[in-house]
C-alpha cells in the first residue's frame, strides 16, 4: 500500500484531505499529523510522498524539509504547502529543493497535486 503523510498544523485542512484521499485513491494510506515535532516520528523514507505546511508554530516547514531529506526521503517525494502566493514561495524554497511548493488555495495548483497523488495511486 502507498503512504501519504500530510503535517499541517490546521486541521480542517488535514480532514478535508484525508477524506479526499480515501474517497478518490482507496489504495493510499494517509497520514496526518497537526503537530510537527510528533511528526517527526512519522518522517521515513518508506514515504511515497510527504505534504508540509511551511508556515506551523514550533517547527516550520523548511525545519521539515530538511529534516525529511537528512532521514533520506528523496526531495522528489516532498511537496510544500502553503496559503502564501508563488513568488513568497519560490523565495523561501529554492527550485529543487523539493518536487514542488504549492498554493493550497489555488485550484489550478490543487490540480498538481491531483496529478502527483493519480500518479502515487497508478504505481
Amino acid at each position: 500500500m502507498k503512504k501519504i503523510l500530510y503535517i499541517d498544523d490546521d486541521p480542517a485542512f488535514l480532514k478535508a484531505f484525508e477524506d479526499y484521499v480515501h474517497e478518490r485513491y482507496p489504495g493510499i494510506e494517509t497520514l496526518t499529523c497537526q503537530d510537527p515535532v510528533k511528526a517527526l516520528t512519522m518522517i521515513d523514507p518508506s514515504l511515497d510522498l510527504l505534504l508540509i505546511d511551511l508556515e506551523m508554530p514550533r517547527l516550520d516547514g523548511k525545519k521539515l524539509l530538511s529534516f525529511a531529506i537528512e532521514r533520506g526521503l528523496a526531495r522528489k517525494k516532498i511537496i510544500i504547502l502553503s496559503g502564501r502566493d508563488a513568488d513568497y514561495l519560490h523565495d523561501q524554497i529554492p527550485m529543487g529543493e523539493c518536487l514542488c511548493v504549492l498554493n493550497k488555495h489555488e485550484m489550478r495548483q490543487k490540480q498538481v497535486l491531483e496529478m502527483v497523488l493519480a500518479s502515487i495511486h497508478k504505481k
